[in-house]
């Protein structure tokens, strides 16, 4: 099984989403992010699952869908890193 790790940019963007919703609703600020994070377990046991982005090639990136959330993944040998992660209704 590969290793995951998060990086800076995604952990920070998970903190200020549950901070943004828990202003309204914590149970569904939890839910969401208890969502985000379960998604790692299963990107450990198949890391190649989503879709492939070619243009970002020689990198191996991948885009994951949970829920309205985009996540990106980059697999760098025996390691996944889980760069970005931002709601599918956002500019980007």
């Amino acid at each position: 099984m590969m290793e995951l790790k998060w990086t800076s940019k995604a952990l920070s963007y998970l903190v200020r989403l549950y901070d943004f919703l828990a202003q309204v609703n914590k149970q569904v600020a939890a839910r969401i992010v208890q969502s985000l994070t379960a998604a790692q377990a299963r990107l450990k046991e198949y890391p190649r699952i989503g879709e492939k982005l070619e243009e970002l090639e020689p990198r191996e990136v991948r885009r994951i869908l949970v829920n309205h959330f985009e996540m990106r993944c980059e697999i760098q040998e025996s390691k996944i890193y889980l760069s970005r992660i931002w709601h599918t209704t956002e500019e980007r």
